[in-house]
């Protein structure tokens, strides 16, 4: 059963967040709190939207997702955060129902795209997307602000100088 998840699943859907972090070599990097999903995900203005895939009654899989916005295309689209199934029920069509209920809402809502990132090594993943029809975007690179490089470019904003409308600077 795929279905929109609960703040009772916050638990199961931090485990399968670190679960998933294990398996791309980054657990280490997992700071997110049971709070901080819960806030994220039923706080008052969520940002952040997640799906669960059941398996006998258990929480088995995940989907966290936003909104994005194409400007060309004038709509939004679903940006996929994580994708994951515990590996003790792969094979069961999960994944796959997650996925395609991602879509749906897209499709029901005009939305333009899906999209996500995956890491380069991560074949089984890769043919899992590409078997569904994904197609790599490998004219774009991902950049990122992060830690101290975020800190330093926030430190260094400074306003543009205010104009009087005469293309002289006040």
């Amino acid at each position: 059963m795929i279905r929109f998840a609960t703040p009772d699943d916050v638990p199961d859907i931090l485990r399968l967040i670190s679960d998933l972090a294990e398996y791309e070599r980054a657990l280490h990097e997992v700071k997110a709190t049971e709070e901080q999903v819960r806030e994220s995900l039923f706080g008052p203005d969520p940002k952040v939207f997640a799906h669960v895939a059941e398996h006998e009654g258990r929480v088995a899989g995940f989907a966290v997702w936003f909104l994005t916005y194409s400007t060309w295309n004038g709509t939004h689209g679903i940006y996929l955060e994580d994708l994951f199934v515990d590996p003790g029920v792969r094979g069961h069509g999960y994944g796959k129902a997650l996925l395609t209920e991602l879509a749906r809402i897209a499709d029901e809502r005009g939305y333009g795209r899906v999209e996500w990132s995956v890491l380069n090594w991560n074949k089984p993943a890769i043919d899992f997307y590409e078997s569904m029809g994904a197609r790599p975007q490998d004219e774009w690179t991902i950049y990122r602000l992060t830690g101290d490089a975020l800190t330093g470019a926030a430190a260094s904003y400074r306003p543009p100088p205010e104009h009087t409308g005469h293309g002289a600077s006040a």
